[in-house]
Parts: C-alpha cells; sequence; structure tokens
C-alpha cells in the first residue's frame, strides 16, 4: 500500500483472507480525503484470491469519523462532490469484489460509523461506542450514513442520535442492530478474523450473490425480488462449484448442519 495509513496483509492457510488496518491511531484513525481514496483504491484492485477481508483499526479506535482539522471551506457544488467522492468508496466496499467483516473497537463515531455500516457483518468488543455528533457540529452525514444506517437501525433512533447527541454503548449498539456479534474486549478481531476464514470457504458466487444481489432484493417491490432471486438461484447453482459441494453432500461426504 503507498498510503502509510492503510496496511494490508494476507491471511489464512490460503492467504485468501485480505486484513485491511487504518493505522492513524495518533487521530483516533480518523478519515482524511487520502485515506477514503485509498480505501477506494484497494477494493477496486483487491488481489487475486483474496475471498474475503477484515476492516480494523489500530489503536484503541476502530474510527472517529472526519478528520475535521482537514476540513476545508466548500460552496454547495463542492460539498456535492466531495460527499460523492465519500459515497464511491464507501460503494466500493459494500458492492466489493468479496465480503467484509469489520472488527469494532472504541469509537465507532461519524464517519466511521457510515464506513462501518457499509460492511457486511460488524463484530463490535465491549469497548465500542457508537454516535453521530455531525447534528451538534453543523453539518450532516455525507459518506452514505443517511441511506445505510437507518437500514441498521431505523430512521428514528438515527434521527435521535443527531439531534441529540445519544451515544450508544456496545451493549445498547448491538441490541439495535448496529452490530452482530458482541464480544469481550480486545477479541473483536479474533472473532471478525475467524469469521471471515469461514466466509471464505463459501463458493466465491454464493458469497457475490449475497453481498451484491441480496442487499438489492431487500430494497425490490415482492414480485420483482421474487424474479431477482430466482434468476440468482439458478445462476448461483449452476457453477462448477456449487454442483461438486451439492454432490460431496449427497455422498455423505459433507458436514451436516447442527445445532450451534
Amino acid at each position: 500500500m503507498k498510503n502509510p495509513d492503510l496496511h494490508f496483509e494476507r491471511r489464512g492457510e490460503q492467504q485468501e483472507v485480505a486484513v485491511i488496518r487504518l493505522t492513524r491511531p495518533a487521530k483516533r484513525n480518523a478519515l482524511n480525503d487520502g485515506l477514503v481514496l485509498a480505501l477506494r483504491d484497494l477494493f477496486d484492485n483487491m488481489p487475486e484470491g483474496v475471498r474475503a477481508a477484515v476492516l480494523t483499526g489500530e489503536g484503541d479506535h476502530f474510527c472517529s469519523g472526519l478528520d475535521l482539522s482537514e476540513l476545508k471551506e466548500r460552496d454547495a457544488g463542492q460539498g456535492l462532490y466531495h460527499s460523492r467522492m465519500w459515497h464511491s468508496a464507501l460503494e466500493r466496499v459494500q458492492y466489493g469484489p468479496v465480503p467484509v467483516i469489520a472488527a469494532l473497537h472504541g469509537a465507532v463515531v461519524g464517519g466511521g460509523l457510515e464506513l462501518a455500516s457499509a460492511c457486511h457483518i460488524r463484530v463490535a468488543d465491549e469497548s465500542t461506542f457508537y454516535a453521530l455528533p455531525e447534528g451538534s457540529r453543523g453539518i450532516f452525514v455525507g459518506g452514505g450514513g443517511a441511506v445505510r444506517i437507518p437500514r441498521l437501525i431505523g430512521a428514528a433512533r438515527m434521527s435521535d442520535m443527531m439531534l441529540t447527541g445519544r451515544v450508544y454503548n456496545a451493549v445498547d449498539g448491538e441490541k439495535v442492530g448496529f452490530a452482530q456479534y458482541l464480544v469481550p474486549q480486545g477479541t473483536a478481531f479474533d472473532k471478525a478474523l475467524e469469521l471471515a476464514v469461514r466466509v471464505a470457504q463459501n463458493a466465491p458466487l454464493t458469497n457475490y450473490a449475497l453481498i451484491h444481489a441480496l442487499p438489492r432484493i431487500a430494497e425490490q417491490p415482492a414480485d420483482q425480488g421474487f424474479l431477482t432471486e430466482a434468476m440468482m438461484a439458478a445462476i448461483a447453482q449452476s457453477a462448477p462449484e456449487a454442483k461438486q459441494r451439492v454432490r460431496a453432500f449427497l455422498d455423505g461426504k459433507a458436514a451436516k448442519v447442527s445445532k450451534g
């Protein structure tokens, strides 16, 4: 990686998991334009063989949001283009080549929450807290949060956070839908990596369907959603790997689902 604020490495027996780490701990991993663009470029050029990714932050915090020290005075047009640049970058995370598991700890605030909401699975440890301080700072979310965050927690809860400055702790945040997993402090990365290794074992076309088709089906009218589902199911099951996996199950060579 050319950007010193973003570290990339590969994990797993087949190097199938990308670990992407924000490395601005002195700034609580606050996002500047260079870092946002580096994320965009990374997901646009994910190395071959990577089948899942973990996104995390170095130090005590995942990401404290926009680096306000770099906030520039912009007219309406410049502000529009800047927001759209963030949209483009975080769209690469949500609709990129691989499922992304966010390992959350400490601050998941403002733009950091927008980044986390673009990921597909979120694992939070007990130190995690969530906030949207834009309302008290006279600004508005601009990185896709107005679309993605209400889909996690509902528009009313998001409005409350921005109007009143409400902060959710890790336990309450998991209850309302910010995270799918809540783990002891200091273990979010380990859990996220465990999940990523498991996700990477899925058939790639199935993972693609889950991150690209499923969210769109959820937004479609039912009749359109059923048709999209049928087409995606037909495509996925026609893949050679899918046929091999079904054959292994029928031959008793694959593990059956058991009580967790």
